[in-house]
C-alpha cells in the first residue's frame, strides 16, 4: 500500500480564464459516522464531512475519475456529530445532533435531511426533536445512526437518557412517528445499524459488558431484541456486514486489546485479528483478485488508519492488515467506485480530508493519497 504526502485534488483551469478560485478551507473536526462515503444513482462517489457551520460534499467529476469537485456547504448550525445513511434507490440520508443556545440554556435535538440525487443540492434541514423531556437526560443524547430498510422507510436510532435505545421512524405517510423505547441496558459509544438485501433492519449497540443486538423478521415489522453478543465490546467499535444473501456478520473490538471479533448467527464469536483503537470499523464486500473478500479499514491503537482483508466467511483465519501509516480521526470509510474499485477516505489529523483507491494490480494495492480540495 503506497501512502506517500498527500496531493491536493486539482479543480483545473478554464482556456483562457485564470485558474478557478479555491474555496476557503475549513478543517474538518472529525469523520462522520454511517457511509460517509457514498456511490450514488449515477455511480459517481460522494464524501461527506462536518465542518464549522454545516456539511461540506465532495463529488466525483465523472465515474471512477477519481477527481472530485468541490466542497459544497450546506450550512446548519450548531452540530455536534453527523450521521450519513443510504437506502436501495441510493438517497443520502444525513441525522445529525445539535446543540443550540437559549434562553433556559441549551437545546439539543436531532435534524434529518435527504439528497435525493448525486451532486444536488440536500432538502431542508428539519428537526426530529429529542426523546428526552428532562432537560439533564436531554443534553445527555447520544450520537444518532440510521439505516434504510426495503420500503425505503427511514429509521433513526439514538442513545442517552436513562439508558437503552430509542427509535423514530418514518409512516408510509412520510410523516414520522412518535419516539420508541427500545429499551436494553447502558449504551457504551456509538450505535450502528444496516438493512440487509431483504429489507431487514439490524442494529448493534455496544453496552458494558456485552453488544446489544436487536432485528426485524419482516418487512415493516418491529425490531426485536436479539442474544447479546460477547465478549465485551470496545465503546461505539460495533459494525455490521452482509456477507451472505440476508445474514449479517457483526464486528467489534475487544475490550481488553485482544482485537477484532466476529460473529456470525448461530455461530461462535470468533477473533480476527488486528490492534484496533477507539471507534467503529468501516466493512465492504469487494473482489479482490477476483475473490469475494471482506475489508475493514479502522483508526489503529497507535491512531493511523488500518486496512484489513480476508475472504468473505474466512475471518477465523485472521484477516491481512496493514497500516497506512496516517494518523487519522475517527473511523475511515471504504465504498467501491463505479468500476468496481475499493476507495477508502480518512480524515487526517490536521482535518484534511483524503481519499486513495485500489491499483489495477494484484493484491489489495491502493494508489496514493489525495487531499481533496478546501479540507
Amino acid at each position: 500500500m503506497r501512502g506517500r504526502g498527500a496531493q491536493t485534488v486539482d479543480r483545473g483551469t478554464r482556456s483562457g480564464a485564470a485558474a478557478e478560485v479555491p474555496p476557503q478551507r475549513a478543517s474538518v473536526a472529525s469523520a462522520a459516522t454511517g457511509s460517509w462515503l457514498l456511490r450514488g444513482n449515477d455511480d459517481r462517489l460522494s464524501v461527506y464531512a462536518p465542518v464549522d457551520g454545516g456539511v461540506h460534499r465532495w463529488t466525483e467529476t465523472a465515474v471512477g475519475s477519481g477527481r472530485f469537485g468541490g466542497p459544497d456547504l450546506f450550512p446548519v448550525q450548531g452540530l455536534t456529530c453527523l450521521a450519513v445513511a443510504q437506502g436501495a434507490n441510493r438517497y443520502a440520508h444525513f441525522l445529525g445532533r445539535r446543540e443550540r443556545s437559549g434562553g433556559d440554556g441549551p437545546k439539543t435535538d436531532l435534524v434529518y435531511a435527504v439528497q435525493y440525487q448525486t451532486g444536488r443540492t440536500l432538502g431542508d434541514w428539519r428537526s426530529l426533536g429529542n426523546p428526552f423531556r428532562d432537560p439533564r437526560e436531554a443534553a445527555s443524547l447520544g450520537a444518532p445512526t440510521a439505516a434504510v430498510d426495503g420500503q425505503g422507510t427511514v429509521h433513526v436510532f439514538v442513545s442517552g437518557g436513562p439508558g437503552g435505545v430509542m427509535l423514530r421512524r418514518e409512516a408510509k405517510s412520510g410523516a414520522w412517528e412518535a419516539w420508541k423505547d427500545l429499551r436494553g441496558g447502558a449504551v457504551a459509544g456509538g450505535l450502528s445499524a444496516a438493512a440487509n438485501s431483504a429489507g431487514l433492519v439490524e442494529l448493534l449497540a455496544p453496552g458494558h459488558r456485552s453488544v446489544m443486538h436487536w432485528v426485524q423478521t419482516e418487512p415493516g415489522a418491529d425490531l426485536r431484541r436479539a442474544q447479546d453478543l460477547t465478549p465485551a465490546p470496545v465503546p461505539g467499535s460495533a459494525a455490521l456486514l452482509e456477507t451472505a444473501p440476508g445474514v449479517f456478520t457483526a464486528y467489534w473490538s475487544e475490550q481488553s486489546g485482544t482485537g477484532v471479533y466476529a460473529q456470525r448467527p448461530g455461530e461462535w464469536a470468533f477473533p480476527a485479528g488486528g490492534a484496533p483503537g477507539e471507534g467503529s470499523h468501516a466493512a465492504l464486500r469487494a473482489a479482490v483478485d477476483g475473490y469475494d473478500c471482506t475489508v475493514l479499514a479502522h483508526q489503529g491503537r497507535t491512531g493511523t488508519a488500518v486496512l484489513g482483508v480476508c475472504g468473505t466467511g474466512a475471518e477465523s483465519g485472521g484477516l491481512w492488515w496493514t497500516d497506512t501509516g496516517l494518523a487519522c480521526v475517527g473511523t475511515p470509510a471504504l465504498a467501491l467506485d463505479g468500476h468496481g474499485r475499493i476507495v477508502m477516505a480518512m480524515v487526517a489529523a490536521d482535518g484534511a480530508v483524503l481519499v486513495n483507491r485500489q491499483r489495477p494490480e494484484p493484491g489489495l494495492t491502493l494508489s496514493d493519497w489525495e487531499r481533496l480540495s478546501g479540507s
